[in-house]
């Protein structure tokens, strides 16, 4: 945080007075105070393990600042001080500046002039003033933020390397522009924090938009996918579809299988205090629902379950290739700090791996130069063609985009913007997410029909065969879920007014489910929370054939629910 450890009574440990995340680009007793804090907490031995954090193997990447980018933090800070950019920065860009010209006549004529007043020798040239508007002096500041950052960046590396840790080191973990892009060009490893329906306030008046991130092309996935650098460790450190919005079951399986589609190495969804043992702790935020702690959302928790079955254990598999976006240095910097790889681009991460190369580096196995973006004008349209055309994605993939429809190369997952409704199919998991699903829908050993409401349904083998020959299935079904007696200032409940308190409601949600294959017999038993496997709701023999009613169990309403078969020989 800004305050870091710097403690006193009247220091807001997550407020901004004390601007550590700006002044340690230039302020040398800014990084000292950084460096104490990681001497006292990953250089002293822990007790339990009889190790250093920073010399213990389970340690394999450290963030040493979090979302400290300097343009990021200057929206932070902008408020309070009036101006765009920290003025403490400029005698290190006039600095800048003095290395890359000869003297005040040779700057301005590379600016086409100066304001009165600014003169290099004397260091007194400005920052730029908006983060927009291109020109020289904000095409320079850019090569500077490039520069500052890297310099940090091998200078906090070092200082672990000092402290003897030889894992990872990868700052930088959001804003996802061209400018940052750079910055992490030569980082060992990029990390990257995402979200869908963000807030930045838990005080009453904060709004969502509830939007669905099917309907948006999962675009929260594909901006982090677009600032990869391939080639190395990838990881989202943060990714969170946000409470109360209606439609969260969806990030069980968008980020999950998305994540696996490109060939990322982890994902961690954000939130204090992941897990609970009871609904009634002491500590208030886990005590309901809110906004980045979701241990007692059973929305989330299912979802973190789907995510473990489809990335974790491996279930989706990763594209044969990725389509590299090329960057030309400094020449690739835009008429703003806010220059961003195409939007019209991104959804190719629906489709294959993408991320960001250069014609210097080392072309890692996979990467494609005969689909390379060299130009980001070319459309996606075109690209998709390059792709076939190069035997890359099959000629019967069913990628519309102007229709809203996108098929992984892999031919494992489906995602359907004007449907809001996103399939993924492998031989050990098939799941849905869907906004309604009236009519049968078959993925392949799965059919499913008639929902009552929204949600997310998953079926998976666990019992280490494939999910046609499995005797042990785990079946999840998400819907929604909210506090009691949450209050809004809206009819559309987007703006809230009291989080509400316990017992968290779950929506309930019936849908019909039909399974292939024959039985000798079958049983459903709902499964708590806590993994406790519960009286049977439907058993039989044959095609199984039932209608799921999450709230149906007597132990309560539940997400979870074990199904076990004996199959007939064939």
């Amino acid at each position: 945080s800004e305050s870091g450890a710097l403690g006193g009574k009247d220091i807001d440990r997550w407020g901004v007075d004390g601007n550590l995340k700006r002044r340690i680009y230039v302020d040398d007793a800014a990084f000292d105070h950084w460096l104490r804090f990681q001497k006292e907490v990953f250089a002293t031995v822990n007790p339990y393990t009889g190790l250093a954090p920073l010399h213990d193997p389970a340690l394999a990447l450290i963030v040493p600042f979090n979302e400290n980018g300097i343009e990021f933090t200057s929206f932070v800070h902008e408020h309070a001080d009036g101006t765009t950019f920290w003025t403490g920065y400029r005698p290190a860009f006039n600095a800048f500046l003095k290395k890359r010209y000869a003297d005040t006549r040779a700057l301005s004529r590379a600016w086409g002039g100066l304001a009165s007043g600014e003169n290099l020798e004397q260091q007194t040239v400005q920052l730029p003033e908006s983060r927009s508007g291109g020109g020289g002096r904000l095409r320079d500041f850019q090569a500077f933020l490039v520069e500052r950052e890297r310099l940090l960046t091998q200078r906090l590396e070092q200082a672990f390397r000092d402290l003897g840790y030889r894992g990872l080191v990868a700052p930088y973990n959001n804003w996802f522009t061209v400018q940052t892009a750079l910055s992490r060009q030569n980082q060992q490893a990029v990390v990257a924090n995402t979200y869908h329906d963000w807030i930045g306030t838990l005080n009453p008046g904060t709004e969502i938009k509830d939007t669905s991130s099917i309907a948006d092309a999962a675009s929260y996935v594909g901006e982090i996918a677009a600032g990869r650098w391939l080639g190395r460790p990838f990881l989202a450190t943060e990714y969170e579809h946000l409470f109360w919005n209606r439609y969260r079951y969806e990030a069980g399986i968008v980020m999950p299988a998305y994540a696996a589609l490109q060939g990322w190495d982890g994902i961690c969804r954000h939130g204090q205090g992941p897990l609970t043992l009871a609904f009634d702790e002491a500590a208030p935020f886990r005590q309901r629902i809110i906004p980045y702690t979701f241990a007692v959302d059973p929305v989330a928790r299912a979802g973190e379950t789907v995510a473990s079955l489809l990335f974790r254990r491996g279930d989706v598999e990763t594209a044969a290739f990725n389509v590299p976006f090329m960057m030309q240095g400094e020449t690739s910097l835009g008429e703003s700090l806010e220059f961003r790889e195409p939007a019209r681009l991104k959804p190719l991460a629906l489709v294959g791996g993408i991320g960001l190369a250069t014609k210097e580096q080392a072309w890692p196995q996979g990467l494609q130069k005969s689909v390379a973006v060299d130009y980001r004008n070319v459309s996606l349209d075109n690209v998709l063609q390059r792709l076939k055309g190069a035997e890359l994605v099959p000629q019967d993939n069913a990628t519309d985009p102007s229709q809203g429809f996108f098929e992984s190369a892999t031919g494992q997952i489906m995602l359907d913007r004007n449907r809001q409704r996103m399939q993924v199919v492998t031989p050990e998991t098939e799941a849905i997410a869907f906004a309604e699903l009236r009519d049968p829908v078959t993925l392949s050993e799965l059919s499913l029909g008639n929902a009552e409401a929204r949600g997310l349904f998953a079926v998976s083998a666990i019992d280490g065969k494939v999910l046609k020959d499995s005797e042990k299935l785990l079946v999840i079904f998400a819907s929604d879920a909210r506090n009691s007696d949450m209050r809004f200032r809206d009819k559309a409940e987007k703006v809230i007014e009291d989080w509400g308190r316990l017992p968290v409601t779950l929506l309930r949600n019936r849908v019909d489910v039909n399974l292939a294959g024959n039985t000798v017999s079958w049983t459903l038993s709902p499964v708590g929370l806590d993994g406790k496997v519960h009286e049977r709701v439907a058993a039989g023999s044959g095609p199984i054939a039932f209608r799921l009613d999450n709230g149906a169990g007597k132990a309560g309403p539940t997400t979870f629910f074990l199904l076990e078969r004996k199959l007939a020989v064939q």
